[in-house]
């Protein structure tokens, strides 16, 4: 009964590796994250919702949650984020849950946690990132906007498929289900590690150029516009075979460049010595120079780019669903193999109440145990 981001992402990585996933939406509406000019298959829905069945199902409707409680009797997870007490009111509680089926695993995703002062604030993936000290790690002081993807979103629904095979490794030794909750913040703040240690251990607070400052990490914007990021860290032949690609053998030797300690506490100045270098020179050309010598380097690409790549293509980071309900859907594979096994094919998302009438008829044949392999 996920929505949005956080429990359809959950659902999404088990359905990856095999469980048969049925998504529990509302009628006529289904998952908010559905709307799209008009219809109800956007590209965010789609991101999350693969591999998946979907039933129609109104909680409040007393049929419709019989038929809800007869699919948790056979069910060995359920997944909701709804805000605290929504699941009361919805009766669709981990107490009762687990009154019908105690092997369940229940699933509870929030936003700042069961309990606490703030345990009813609404939460979005910036209000995380924010109240997690992460988002300050991102944004540039000098332009603060926000920036990048739906880190806090995506993160609590691995932390939550993590949860929930924990405790479904656990049910083969008691037999009995778990409660396994998490929120927004709390993955966030343990995402955010790096930076919680540094406070803890050394009383160092972080800020966004600290991890580049000390890892050496470098854009830089060549002669055609295109970027190219270097990622130098500590060994020295790293800067010395940097400073033959850039035609600058006497580089080391200029104060800002001279050990890795001079080089963190000079960052700008490097930044300034090599920017203009860089920029007289395509972006092939420097990574075809850079990766001769073994500099840790790639282009910035774009997502069209990364797809046309023969390392995607090898790799086969592309599969698709020829027969999807708007055609042909294309999305990434899961990124594990398991003894050289890969994830080679998809199901599309389903449009809504696509599995109404089969997942119904089901309830009268169980069939226990994953159904997908």
């Amino acid at each position: 009964m996920g929505t949005f981001i956080t429990g359809p992402a959950a659902g999404m990585l088990l359905a990856d590796l095999g469980a048969d996933v049925i998504k529990v939406e509302q009628p006529g509406t289904g998952d908010p994250f559905r709307s799209f000019k008009g219809e109800l298959y956007s590209p965010h829905f789609q991101t999350y919702n693969r591999n998946k069945r979907s039933i129609t199902i109104d909680p409040k409707n007393p049929e419709d949650l019989a038929v809800l409680d007869r699919l948790v009797a056979d069910a060995d997870v359920f997944i909701q984020n709804f805000r605290p007490g929504v699941a009361d009111r919805l009766k669709v509680d981990a107490k009762r849950l687990q009154a019908i089926n105690p092997a369940l695993v229940y699933a509870s995703i929030s936003g700042f946690g069961s309990e606490g002062p703030e345990r009813d604030r609404p939460a979005f993936d910036t209000v995380a990132q924010a109240a997690s000290g992460f988002l300050r790690l991102l944004v540039n002081p000098e332009h603060p906007r926000v920036v990048g993807p739906a880190i806090a979103d995506a993160m609590t629904g691995f932390y939550t498929a993590l949860g929930i095979l924990a405790a479904l490794n656990e049910r083969h030794l008691t037999g009995k289900g778990r409660v396994v909750e998490t929120s927004m913040f709390e993955a966030m703040c343990h995402f955010n590690l790096d930076d919680f240690t540094h406070l803890l251990s050394a009383d160092q607070v972080m800020g966004p150029y600290s991890r580049p400052h000390v890892s050496q990490s470098y854009v830089f914007q060549c002669a055609d516009g295109k970027w190219l990021a270097l990622h130098m860290s500590s060994p020295p032949k790293f800067w010395e075979n940097l400073a033959v690609a850039v035609g600058q053998p006497d580089m080391l030797s200029l104060p800002a460049f001279e050990s890795r300690e001079a080089r963190i506490a000079h960052y700008e100045d490097v930044v300034a010595f090599l920017a203009p270098i860089f920029a007289k020179q395509t972006r092939d050309h420097w990574t075809a120079e850079l990766t001769r010598l073994e500099v840790p380097n790639s282009p910035v690409y774009d997502s069209a780019e990364v797809l046309a790549t023969e390392q995607a293509k090898v790799l086969g980071i592309e599969v698709s669903d020829p027969n999807g309900p708007k055609g042909t859907f294309r999305t990434i594979r899961f990124p594990l193999s398991f003894d050289g096994e890969r994830m080679d094919s998809v199901t599309a998302p389903p449009l809504l109440g696509a599995d109404d009438a089969a997942v119904r008829r089901s309830i009268e044949r169980p069939v226990h145990g994953i159904r997908r392999g």
